[in-house]
């Protein structure tokens, strides 16, 4: 099986998880704050996504979702040997975190890697460093990395760790998350920049 298939079963795999009609996230019966935010393009309920966190940041310390996520949050899974996919997820993410930088709105781009192998702290620091001056690189152990996978029900297979030059397949979701809800909202890869922004501000100010 091929990289372009297995990625593209990745897909399906999460578009099932948070698949499935109308979102349900709610403030109370029949109410949701943020219902005029949402584009419709991936149903489910994202309030069913994502959950608790321990991993190492930047600096090589410990952290958790709870130190993460203290403002509107933007989250995405990859790696920095990622040789297309995660440089331009990435780049479009901190695209639309510059544009609302000069809107007033203070959110934080997260990079989580699904190598620990690889991504060292070190590493991290480098590759988050050319795309945004907040971007927050996150590793951890094997384990620490695959439960926070688990949390936000991502995708990702490593093809061959014998060659040094391994690829993994992963799915390729952005996921946006607030202090005390979690995720509210979740964004493809055919989201531009300035659409992002419009909507992690209409987010924002629903929040």
């Amino acid at each position: 099986m091929n990289r372009i298939s297995l990625a593209t079963i990745a897909a399906l795999v999460l578009a099932g998880f948070v698949g499935g009609g109308l979102y349900l996230f709610q403030m109370g019966p029949g109410e949701d704050r943020f219902a005029q935010c949402r584009s419709g393009r991936i149903g489910g309920d994202p309030a069913q996504l994502g959950g608790p966190f321990t991993l190492i940041d930047e600096t090589g310390a410990t952290v958790t979702d709870l130190d993460v996520i203290t403002g509107p949050t933007l989250i995405y899974f990859g790696y920095s040997f990622c040789p297309d996919v995660c440089p331009l997820d990435n780049a479009r993410n901190a695209e639309a975190v510059h544009l609302l930088d000069a809107r007033g709105y203070q959110v934080l781009p997260v990079f989580i890697s699904i190598d620990p192998g690889r991504d060292t702290p070190e590493l991290l620091a480098e590759f988050t460093g050319y795309m945004h001056p907040r971007m927050l690189g996150l590793t951890g152990t094997a384990e620490q990395v695959r439960a926070a996978s688990r949390a936000y029900r991502t995708f990702y297979s490593v093809q061959d760790t014998s060659d040094p030059y391994y690829l993994i397949d992963h799915s390729t979701f952005t996921y946006l998350a607030f202090p005390g809800l979690g995720v509210v909202e979740v964004f493809g890869r055919d989201m531009t920049p300035e659409e992002m922004a419009d909507r992690v501000a209409c987010f924002a100010d629903s929040f």
